[in-house]
């Protein structure tokens, strides 16, 4: 499938390709039948370089793969092209939980979140509103497998997301804009509007604007959200300057959960008829980046952001505001040494976050974070890649309602190598130690008396890439050992004499293997498969031998891009996810779910596009989110919805 290349260019034998393996794939001048490999280019290295010789996996979306897709968000493009295992949001804003790397219920709290440089991640258990940004703004999203604890810091032991938008992708965009409507099942109504202005002098100024309504799949579960975005930058040989500022806001009801009587009887129906809740968010952005000041590249990011939640449940009120900025300086240096090739990145993050939480009793909770890293990569006249990583982090947390707080300095490093078996497969290992620590919400309600100590995890991962002449495939096999994993535990000793508080884990295991597969079968259809296999399991304990809750074994997204004539596009794919269970004793065992979805597009005029679009195709009852194991049966459930159609009609200028 096409991955980002700096260096892109249509040319009329590329463009016979598949359109969603374009970029993965170009042909030979001699023969448009004869594909061969494009380089792909990621940033989750904090500077963007070639993913070839990493010593660990990336996978890529692209913006021409989320339009072929169908897909109206950056979670939903994520788990519908790379099969990543979710879980529905509760606050019905089309926000889901993706879980990298099998974390269950603390999977937001163990992979980080970044956006065109700035990190987006919570430090509570609030969650990461992503389905806030314009799904038209994005240029591609790059999915970082396993631990990014050395360039991005504390809670990155599953994985990093970094979601690049159009305007922070570099690269030189052309005047133009796009009008987008549609209208779908539920009383789903959409509407898109991009525009970029380029001048001749380097100055660069865009803005994407969506807003997307539904009466919703439950009782209850209406929901209106609009986003907008608007940057400028300028740009000229060697140096790069911008800003940006971004909004959205969601309204939406809360149907509730249903237990398992309620899901079989009428899975659309609500408990909370009276429930609701908003989210208004702000977020302000500005960036510099010298690329050629000798041997050496600079970068530095400054980003400021806020946020409102006001909710109504069972009738009570909770509402918060929260304030958070962050600052990060990178410099990257390359220079030959003898044979050798040396490239050296140096970098600081500093990050402020603070929430104060409205009412009778509210609270103020806080954290600030000061980190240094430095990762080092040595290159062998024979193609073989040394890398090595280090990071420390000192962060401070406190939260009033309870009168806590502490202060804590931690250690990441990895250790990593990859090495090229020929011209077409190359091979790479790494380790490494990450970290994360309680957030404010964690510390705030334990056992009488505990505190909870750092989560320390040792990572190991062994992989390999092969690229032929119609494909590309990457396989992986990782373990993560966890020691003080933190989390909630239902059956732990709590306050006042109820049970359940937030505990340090006995030791605990991740281990599985992926699959990436790309492979255009003719000139005109391309395939993508992503699998995964993987158990999260504790150690030893009173749960010893018992899957963590919330982690399915296995997951597989297998897609298709059939372009059959010019002008028609027919793009589809199912995702199969298996069986989990919701409590630690694994008494309970949420189904396995299959979907599937197409789309089919229309290029009416070269400027006018039709399409229509369906969901969950074959009407499956099936649900992503359970919290509660009762008598045997699976509670607290939030159904998925059933099969939707929608109608767009998209025009280019």
């Amino acid at each position: 499938m096409r991955t980002h290349n700096d260096n892109d260019r249509a040319s009329p034998a590329r463009a016979r390709l598949p359109p969603g393996s374009r970029g993965l794939l170009c042909a030979s001048p001699a023969s448009a039948q004869t594909p061969t490999l494009s380089e792909t280019r990621v940033s989750a290295t904090r500077f963007a370089e070639a993913d070839a010789s990493l010593p660990f996996g990336v996978s890529v979306i692209n913006a021409d793969e989320i339009r072929a897709s169908g897909a109206t968000t950056v979670n939903d493009a994520i788990i519908r092209v790379l099969g990543v295992p979710a879980r529905q949001d509760l606050f019905n804003g089309g926000d889901f939980t993706l879980d990298l790397r099998g974390f269950g219920a603390t999977a937001d709290n163990n992979q980080v979140v970044v956006v065109d440089g700035i990190r987006l991640t919570e430090s509570d258990l609030g969650g990461t509103r992503l389905a806030g940004i314009p799904i038209e703004s994005v240029e591609r999203i790059e999915v970082l497998r396993g631990s990014g604890a050395v360039l991005y810091g504390e809670g990155a032991t599953g994985g990093v997301i970094v979601i690049t938008t159009k305007a922070g992708s570099g690269r030189q965009q052309a005047t133009g804009g796009s009008l987008y409507g549609a209208a779908g099942t539920h009383a789903l109504r959409d509407g898109r509007a991009s525009a970029t202005v380029s001048t001749a002098s380097g100055f660069t100024f865009d803005g994407h604007a969506q807003k997307r309504e539904t009466k919703g799949h439950r009782a209850n579960s209406a929901s209106d959200s609009e986003a907008g975005s608007v940057g400028g930058q300028w740009s000229s040989g060697w140096l790069r300057l911008g800003a940006r500022v971004a909004r959205d806001d969601l309204d939406a009801r809360l149907p509730g959960a249903l237990t398992a009587q309620e899901y079989a009887a009428d899975p659309r129906q609500t408990t909370t008829p009276d429930d609701r809740g908003s989210v208004r968010n702000q977020r302000l952005s500005a960036f510099a980046q010298a690329a050629e000041l000798g041997a050496w590249q600079l970068a530095f990011d400054a980003g400021r952001r806020d946020k409102e939640v006001r909710s109504i449940n069972f009738g009570f009120p909770f509402d918060y505001d929260i304030e958070a900025t962050t600052y990060a300086l990178r410099a990257r240096h390359e220079a030959a040494l003898g044979p050798l090739k040396n490239a050296l990145v140096l970098g600081t993050d500093v990050g402020d976050w603070r929430r104060e939480v409205l009412g009778s009793f509210g609270s103020v909770a806080t954290q600030q974070s000061r980190a240094f890293y430095a990762k080092d990569d040595v290159t062998l006249p024979g193609g073989t890649r040394i890398s090595l990583g280090g990071r420390t982090e000192r962060v401070e947390k406190d939260n009033s309602s309870s009168g806590t707080g502490f202060s804590d300095r931690q250690e990441a490093w990895e250790l990593g190598v990859s090495h090229p078996f020929g011209r077409t497969l190359t091979g790479y290992a790494r380790v490494g130690r990450s970290f994360r620590m309680a957030n404010v919400d964690e510390f705030n309600f334990t056992s009488p008396g505990a505190a909870l100590r750092p989560q320390v995890s040792h990572d190991a991962e062994l992989g390999a890439r092969w690229s032929y002449a119609g494909g590309k495939l990457e396989a992986r096999a990782y373990r993560n050992r966890l020691r003080d994993e933190i989390g909630f535990d239902p059956n732990a000793v709590g306050h006042f004499g109820f049970s359940g508080a937030n505990v340090n884990f006995d030791p605990s295991r991740r281990q599985g293997l992926e699959l990436d597969w790309s492979h255009a079968l003719t000139a005109s259809l391309g395939l993508r498969l992503n699998a995964a296999a993987r158990k999260a399991s504790f150690r030893s304990g009173p749960y010893a031998g018992k899957d963590v809750p919330l982690v399915p074994r296995r997951a597989v997204a297998l897609r298709a891009d059939w372009t059959p004539a010019a002008g028609h596009r027919l793009h589809g794919g199912v995702n199969w996810v298996s069986s989990q269970h919701p409590d630690f004793e694994n008494a309970c065992r949420m189904p396995s779910y299959t979907t599937a979805d197409a789309r089919y597009a229309w290029q009416v005029l070269r400027n006018t596009e039709l399409a229509v679009g369906v969901t969950n195709l074959f009407d499956r009852k099936y649900f992503t989110q359970a919290f509660r194991c009762a008598g045997g049966e699976t509670s607290a459930i939030y159904p998925e919805p059933g099969r939707q159609f929608s109608a767009s009609l998209r025009v280019q200028f």
